[in-house]
């Protein structure tokens, strides 16, 4: 441990990220501005062939940093062989829900099926993968101790520098002893909670406050270590399990508060109150009150999804976390509201869904950003194609609607001009990217149904 640990510390350890996107490329780079050597992992070839040419594919994230980061050696690699050539890996992949809401680890263990060939001693396993309580003790750590036969390798070696020292010698017939991990001694595993938001102009990764945990005092020593190397602040916490409750509750927290004001918006608009500036006039308070703002529904990877582990985990342990989950249903009711909305606007000027073309603003689930992880948009486009209606986006983040795991749409990004909007019927406002010309669509639409607020409600503004 003590020289893996002097070797972090002075930038010497080669970090391996698995997982190269909204989370995990981000935290690659930062490692790589800090001069550490390191590789990216993943098995998306197209991802790994742009980043070794110094292009980007996230659009928030600027081709000249990826450029940057190559030049001082960062390299990608679907090769996962190279994980015996690292000292830090760090587990950045996807933990989406099941069918029935059930989380959904087969990433992870996936994961940890291709690098356990690989593992050595004296590396430090973390996993930044959002998930419920207990997975970093209940799965990860019963899944190393289980390996056996690993090769004994001196902590300043690597094993590269066995081979090449093998190579040097052939008659040599070096033979390294095997043993079995011991975590906190020979292997180490910690856990921290990624706290992207993607396109946030105010925070990055530097400058995050960043939770660590580890499943030892040696663990957590050594994950603190790491993580001090590239962030401001490290808050260290007593157990894994005290993190991944500290993720699950920041996105409870804002999933709750968002339902609230969701049901609130539909309350609301039946007595003709705008709930923008109720919100608005609130926030005025300086104490006791977090604006929050209502829309079309929970998107991106973690609101949407996180709250459904906890209330999984915690049927495991007798307990139905009714407020968690009453949230949820409101929250998820969201798109059905809006295509409501939809329908009451077009039998203003005597149309109905079915025949109508309809323009849908924005695919991303956030403005200014090219994610569209659980976007409502989608479940919006499908309801009303269901219903009958002719539906365009138009989204320039988003050139094509990239396949979903629920949704497939054969459709490319309309661009806005007087003649495009003069030819639907209405125009549903569900991403408010800055970037839209708002006074060119105001002036040229026939209806817009506005649910993000931006717009003032008149004769053809509806607010959903």
């Amino acid at each position: 441990m003590t020289n893996l640990k002097s070797r972090i510390q002075n930038h010497q350890s080669t970090i391996g990220v698995i997982g190269l996107g909204y989370v995990g490329l981000p935290l690659a780079i930062r490692f790589s501005e800090e001069g550490f050597k390191t590789v990216g992992f993943d098995i998306d070839e197209d991802k790994v062939q742009k980043l070794n040419n110094g292009q980007t594919y996230i659009k928030h994230i600027a081709e000249e940093k990826i450029f940057t980061v190559v030049n001082n050696g960062f390299k990608a690699t679907s090769d996962f062989s190279e994980i015996a050539n690292v000292d830090a890996i760090i587990i950045c992949v996807p933990t989406p829900l099941g069918e029935h809401n059930e989380p959904d680890l087969s990433y992870i263990k996936s994961t940890l099926d291709a690098i356990k060939p690989y593992l050595r001693e004296n590396q430090l396993l973390i996993l930044e993968s959002t998930t419920y309580p207990g997975t970093t003790e209940e799965e990860i750590v019963p899944f190393i101790e289980s390996i056996e036969n690993v090769s004994a390798v001196d902590d300043l070696s690597t094993e590269s520098e066995m081979q090449v020292e093998a190579k040097a010698d052939p008659s040599s017939n070096i033979q390294h002893p095997t043993l079995k991990f011991t975590i906190g001694e020979n292997f180490f595993i910690g856990y921290s909670p990624e706290r992207e938001d993607p396109g946030n102009k105010n925070y990055s990764t530097k400058t995050i406050p960043k939770v660590v945990s580890g499943y030892t005092k040696n663990c957590l020593e050594l994950t603190k270590i790491l993580y001090d190397q590239i962030v401001d602040q490290t808050v260290p916490v007593s157990s894994p399990r005290v993190a991944e409750m500290t993720k699950i509750l920041e996105n409870i927290h804002r999933a709750v508060n968002i339902g609230l004001v969701n049901e609130l918006k539909m309350v609301a608009d039946k007595m003709d109150i705008d709930i923008y500036e109720v919100i608005n006039a609130a926030a005025t308070k300086p104490f006791g009150f977090t604006p929050y703002y209502p829309g079309p529904g929970l998107g991106g990877h973690c609101i949407p999804i996180d709250p459904f582990y906890l209330t999984w985990k915690a049927k495991e342990v007798g307990i139905n976390t009714r407020f968690i989950e009453l949230a949820g249903e409101i929250n998820n009711a969201m798109p059905n509201y809006v295509v409501q909305k939809v329908g009451e606007a077009l039998n203003t000027i005597s149309k109905s869904i079915k025949g109508s073309r309809i323009l849908i603003l924005g695919l991303a689930y956030k403005k200014n950003v090219d994610d569209s992880r659980e976007s409502p948009s989608f479940t919006i486009i499908d309801m009303l194609m269901k219903k009958g209606a002719d539906i365009q986006y138009s989204d320039p983040y988003l050139p094509v609607a990239p396949k979903t795991r629920k949704f497939n749409f054969d459709l490319k990004s309309v661009e806005l001009n007087p003649e495009s909007i003069q030819s639907f019927d209405a125009v549903v406002l569900s991403t408010d990217h800055d970037s839209f010309d708002y006074d060119l669509i105001t002036r040229e639409s026939k209806l817009i149904i506005d649910t993000r607020g931006r717009l003032k409600p008149s004769n053809t503004v509806f607010s959903a």
